[in-house]
């Protein structure tokens, strides 16, 4: 589409709209994940809920598809010729500490909703990373930290504020347009664009956790240190190991956790890694709930990568084995994650129960293309060497560039979101991440 077509998009909103050639357009439509290209039309950062409808009724009018990206995380590459839309001035954020809600906008980090809560002695339920918009990882279901306690964050929605494919701006509850609100309670942002979302709070005074590290000639130790912990695991306490190979450092093994509850407590629960020696570096302590994110020390700034993730059932000698067969070059990363707890409980939204007990994450730099493809068929070989233990089945917030929604949903699920996305959006205005489609 020609430039002077665009310009109406300028006309109509009070932020900022790039496009192409212009100063600014190429570094504001790059993914967070720097391995995918996104050749949109424009770049759209609304100054509000109001700009937000306006831009979709200038779409509607353009015959333009429109993609929402809170931060770029999660961009599989369907936002090829959209207009792409920047939600990061829709930043308002109230803790009503008497209800333990918090109203958040869709441009608010995760981190920012997790440093207001705490000042409350709230926490919400928030993933490793601090930079990743609370909304965008939400709409996904949300499995962080305190996910074996209280379930997906999805399942802690109150209200989600949006505007649909008309331009309208509407609510989505339980009570209002339920229909929708069970779409956008884990499946996605493909139904309309969420403005801001009303969230439940829960009191919590103690975090206990950190981060362990250990040569990697020390894993299978790690390992069966960790299948006793996990097997006895309460809900409140999160354990996650890591094998790690990064450039220029030997390979180590790592174990990162978190402990809704005391220090005392903690410890006597993680006691079975005290038998494996050779600590290289970090330790297990208190953590203010403001400083999560130094737990696992994510990244903060975009990089390119290949990731995959896989769900199984079971933590046996059998997957171990699988997992330490060989080194686990070029990737940087294999992560293991216990589940369970909450999470195998019913919920709202599409996802249901999550029975699976563990989920690996697979994850290696994509410098070039020949790198990508050598991580992704390290992390294709890995997968089938755990053979059977791997279900196939995915949520939203784990689906990879070679996965679809389909991964995440039943056949009757994925025929329910279908009903709403042809109620809801049926000229397909809005292409999210992972469409119904």
């Amino acid at each position: 589409m020609s430039l002077p077509s665009l310009l109406p998009l300028r006309d109509a909103v009070r932020g900022e709209v790039l496009l192409q050639g212009e100063a600014g357009f190429d570094e504001a439509r790059r993914p967070w994940n720097l391995a995918i290209d996104q050749p949109v039309a424009a770049v759209v950062t609304p100054a509000d809920a109001d700009d937000v409808a306006a831009v979709v009724r200038v779409a509607k009018d353009l015959g333009l598809p429109i993609a929402v990206q809170p931060s770029g995380h999660g961009a599989s590459g369907t936002a090829a010729g959209t207009i792409l839309l920047r939600t990061s001035k829709l930043d308002e954020l109230s803790i009503d500490p008497g209800a333990r809600t918090a109203r958040v906008g869709a441009g608010v980090k995760s981190g920012v909703v997790t440093t207001a809560a705490a000042e409350h002695g709230l926490v919400h339920k928030p993933g490793s990373s601090p930079v990743v918009s609370a909304t965008g990882y939400t709409l996904g279901g949300g499995i962080g930290f305190f996910a074996r306690k209280y379930g997906m964050s999805s399942d802690h929605v109150i209200e989600f504020e949006v505007v649909d494919a008309e331009g309208e701006r509407r609510r989505a509850s339980a009570q209002e347009n339920p229909d929708l609100f069970h779409a956008l309670a884990g499946g996605g942002g493909d139904f309309a664009i969420v403005t801001a979302m009303t969230l439940r709070l829960h009191e919590e005074r103690e975090l206990f956790g950190g981060t362990v590290i250990w040569p990697a000639a020390r894993a299978a130790e790690v390992f069966q240190a960790f299948r006793d912990v996990t097997a006895a695991a309460p809900p409140e306490l999160t354990v996650w190991t890591s094998l790690a190979q990064f450039p220029g450092a030997p390979a180590m093994v790592a174990v990162s956790v978190a402990y809704l509850g005391s220090e005392t407590d903690g410890r006597a629960l993680l006691k079975p890694f005290d038998t494996v020696d050779g600590v290289l570096n970090g330790a297990w302590g208190p953590v203010p709930f403001a400083q999560l994110g130094t737990i696992t020390n994510d990244p903060v700034d975009p990089g390119p990568s290949v990731g995959r993730s896989e769900l199984f059932g079971r933590f046996d000698d059998e997957v171990v084995a699988a997992l330490l067969a060989e080194p686990i070059d070029p990737l940087l990363a294999v992560q293991v994650r216990h589940l369970g707890g909450a999470l195998a409980q019913d919920r709202p939204g599409p996802h249901g129960p999550l029975t699976e007990e563990y989920a690996v994450y697979m994850v290696g730099l994509a410098l070039t293309p020949e790198g990508g493809a050598a991580v992704a068929a390290k992390q294709a070989e890995l997968t089938a060497r755990l053979g059977d233990a791997v279900t196939g089945r995915k949520p939203v917030t784990f689906l990879g560039l070679t996965d679809n929604l389909g991964d995440a949903f039943s056949a009757p699920e994925m025929e329910r979101l279908r009903a709403v996305k042809q109620k809801w959006d049926p000229q397909r205005r809005f292409v999210a991440n992972f469409p119904v489609g």
